[in-house]
């Protein structure tokens, strides 16, 4: 038999289940049919025009994201909007789209996990525990802290970043010599979760997305931050998920593929 839509929005339950997702996100099949039979799966962090495009060319009729194209109804769909060109086109192409957000930033194993594997720490503790019945043992939820071996000074803890992420570039805060022992990370954009760790006696929060004003506060505070930006705390881990999505198809007895875009870029540019 085939491998169908559903089949993998079973396997993708099963990796970071729906029940995890915050109550403000938007999480699962996003468009298409749960019984199409299934080409090709192609991974990308957000649905473009150029990721449709690049799935249409590869012939990947599901696309696999992890953040959400619809994070909020629209109260249109044309096309004189972006959102509505993307939707359009992806009907129009038999393309369907499936996204696993925050509750594979949360779930055990998913990114955050993962974060932490890639920058070669171990022993993480949940920064904000999952409530959710089944899922409340403390090994899910958002943020992962993690006490270091040996205290590393900040420079090197920047260095380690870039490489491990594979980054050109990165923002911080802090001095130099600052020694760390106590880190934070909270994949994608975290200043939600800063006032937590704080209180948690981090040494050092990485994650994405600061903007100045916490910068500035916590440069004041003392505490060091590493801005590795939303996309580089997210698509080095997130292509590790899609090894994952790829050994649970071959498991189930289908050699379908599963393509890393070639098209994913991060949007902001530094000269």
């Amino acid at each position: 038999m085939s491998l169908r839509v559903k089949d993998i929005c079973s396997i993708m339950n099963s990796i970071a289940p729906k029940e995890l997702s915050e109550s403000y996100d938007n999480v699962g099949l996003m468009i298409g049919n749960p019984e199409d039979n299934v080409s090709s799966v192609l991974v990308a962090l957000d649905c473009t025009l150029a990721v449709i495009e690049e799935a249409k060319k590869k012939d990947c009729n599901f696309i696999f994201t992890h953040h959400p194209l619809l994070f909020r109804k629209p109260s249109s769909i044309t096309t004189e909007t972006l959102l509505g060109k993307k939707i359009m086109n992806l009907i129009k192409d038999d393309i369907n789209l499936y996204s696993s957000h925050t509750n594979l930033d949360s779930v055990e194993g998913g990114l955050n996990d993962t974060l932490v594997d890639i920058l070669g720490f171990s022993n993480s503790t949940v920064i904000e525990s999952s409530l959710v019945e089944g899922f409340n043992d403390g090994n899910s939820g958002i943020g992962r802290i993690v006490i270091l071996k040996e205290k590393i000074q900040l420079c090197e803890l920047c260095n380690l970043v870039k490489q491990k992420l594979n980054l050109t570039h990165l923002t911080y805060v802090g001095e130099d010599e600052n020694f760390i022992e106590k880190i934070a990370l909270i994949n994608g954009s975290g200043t939600d979760y800063m006032d937590i760790s704080r209180k948690l006696g981090v040494d050092c929060i990485i994650t994405g997305d600061v903007t100045y004003h916490y910068a500035s506060d916590y440069r004041e505070m003392g505490i060091s931050v590493i801005d590795a930006g939303h996309f580089g705390t997210e698509w080095t881990a997130l292509k590790k998920i899609a090894s994952i999505l790829k050994n649970e198809i071959d498991r189930l007895g289908h050699d379908n593929s599963v393509l890393l875009s070639e098209v994913v870029i991060d949007p902001y540019k530094m000269k």
